[in-house]
């Protein structure tokens, strides 16, 4: 507090002593014109009230350049005179200056000082979702796979003479179907680590949009070989800043979704669309589409399907994705086509390269 006081006192006085300098020098070797002297001690007095704190600081160096206006530039110099014509005109449009400029200056800052308050609490408040959806995640998402996989493993090994080559197949394909999943919930969740702290920063470099894709798609066909994506991708060339590993984990979850909450055999659209400030990424299938009643919710770690198969639920994946999206600055949504469902997000191109586009 001490420290602050006397960084605005120091600051007051240097304001008004160059101001007092370039006042001598301007009306002695000039024309004598006691307007510019007054002008220049206005600009001070709007300085002080920018960069200090409070009324008083204003207040007094309003008063001190009254009475410096009158005894140093105005006849009989080096004398106070109070009597002069328009002398009280001039102290109340200084005083009036300097409260206006002090007040304005002072909402302004408290102001702002709300503003950065209210982000950081709702930063805080996205990162205790985050921590909630990761929570859900350990506690059903993750727990409903192994549960099914620790039963499925029982059963092969208490009852592998009594079951048939076709029930020890189904058991045994269970636990691979549950095990893959169970790795992809895992690389979700290493996904949000990379992230940390600050929601809204992460190492981003520019990427070929095409390679992303690109090794999207084959992470995703190693898990699904049955899986069928159509591409529809600009032409021209395209690079956006991103974290390649982030950003292929965002379209591999909504491929992924696509294929196993559609309930058709129908190929994925996956199309990029090149927009003039941004790169659009949308995932479109065409079959039973999404719930409307749950879609206003269906990034807040909610399962968007009335499966029974709770473990197949779209859950923590959705709003992993909009975790990700957020911290590269884009934005993501899901809706209805005329014959499915469509889940989009955008990315900011980078400004240099629009530059050049």
């Amino acid at each position: 507090m001490k420290k602050e006081i006397f960084k605005n006192i120091l600051f007051t006085l240097i304001c008004l002593g160059i101001s007092t300098i370039l006042a001598f020098l301007f009306f002695h070797l000039g024309e004598k014109n006691s307007t510019n002297t007054v002008l220049l001690y206005i600009l001070a007095l709007i300085l002080i009230a920018q960069k200090t704190c409070g009324y008083w600081y204003g207040i007094a160096a309003s008063l001190f350049c009254v009475i410096a206006v009158n005894y140093f530039f105005t006849y009989p110099f080096f004398a106070l005179d109070f009597s002069l014509k328009g002398y009280p005109v001039t102290f109340i449009i200084m005083l009036a200056i300097s409260l206006i400029t002090s007040t304005t200056t002072t909402m302004l800052k408290h102001q702002k000082a709300l503003a950065s308050e209210r982000a950081n609490q709702l930063a805080e408040t996205e990162k205790e979702q985050i921590h909630a959806n990761l929570l859900r995640a350990v506690s059903h998402d993750l727990r409903t796979p192994l549960t099914s996989i620790i039963g499925s493993s029982a059963s092969y090994m208490e009852d592998y003479h009594d079951l048939s080559e076709e029930e020890r197949l189904e058991l045994v394909t269970n636990i691979n179907e549950d095990s893959q999943w169970l790795l992809n919930m895992v690389e979700n969740l290493l996904s949000v680590t990379k992230i940390r702290n600050d929601s809204r920063n992460v190492k981003k470099t520019l990427e070929i949009v095409e390679e992303v894709v690109s090794e999207s798609i084959i992470r995703l066909q190693k898990r699904l070989p049955d899986i069928k994506i159509n591409v529809d991708m600009p032409p021209d060339f395209l690079m956006i800043p991103m974290d390649p590993t982030l950003i292929e984990q965002v379209l591999i979850n909504l491929m992924e979704n696509a294929y196993v909450h559609s309930s058709t055999s129908k190929a994925i659209d996956l199309i990029i669309t090149d927009l003039p400030d941004l790169v659009q990424f949308s995932v479109r299938d065409y079959g039973i589409g999404l719930n409307p009643e749950q879609i206003p919710y269906i990034f807040n770690g909610q399962s968007a399907s009335n499966s029974s198969d709770g473990h197949k639920g779209l859950g923590i994946g959705l709003s992993i994705c909009r975790t990700i999206i957020h911290a590269h600055n884009g934005e993501i949504t899901a809706s209805n086509h005329k014959k499915g469902a469509e889940f989009s997000f955008t990315l900011p191109k980078d400004k240099e390269i629009k530059k050049h586009v």
